[in-house]
């Protein structure tokens, strides 16, 4: 995917919709977990360490699958290369909950299909 770097790290300092310091595993053999900055603004979750102002990565959340792991552990895995898994552990079951459902909300095909659901809704109503 092409991108335009001074444009995507501007969109990284916008308030973000969620954000927290979880722990994140990439999807690199022999990746550990390590405490970082998460934030999720519009459709990309950008990854901070924690003492630094500027991401050090992001993920374009579309064709991806978000999957609950473990207790507190979620993954995103894309349709492309499904083996390549990050994984996220949060503090509590509750926050990893959260986390998984704004995830699934964040894609333009979520918004998409809810537009269309809602102009049928409206169609329905009002006959219009």
């Amino acid at each position: 995917m092409r991108y335009n770097e001074r444009e995507l790290l501007s969109l990284a300092r916008q308030p973000a919709e969620k954000a927290a310091e979880i722990l994140m595993r990439l999807p690199k053999k022999g990746s550990v977990l390590k405490k970082r900055l998460v934030k999720l603004v519009v459709n990309f979750l950008f990854y901070f360490r924690t003492d630094e102002a500027e991401p050090i990565g992001a993920l374009l959340l579309e064709h991806c699958r978000i999957a609950k792991e473990e207790e507190n552990v979620f993954s995103i895995s894309f349709i492309e290369e499904p083996e390549r898994k990050y994984c996220f552990e949060c503090d509590s079951e509750e926050q990893c909950r959260e986390w998984i459902e704004a995830l699934k909300r964040a894609s333009y095909e979520f918004m998409r299909r809810s537009l269309i659901f809602y102009r049928n809704e409206i169609q329905k109503m009002t006959g219009k």
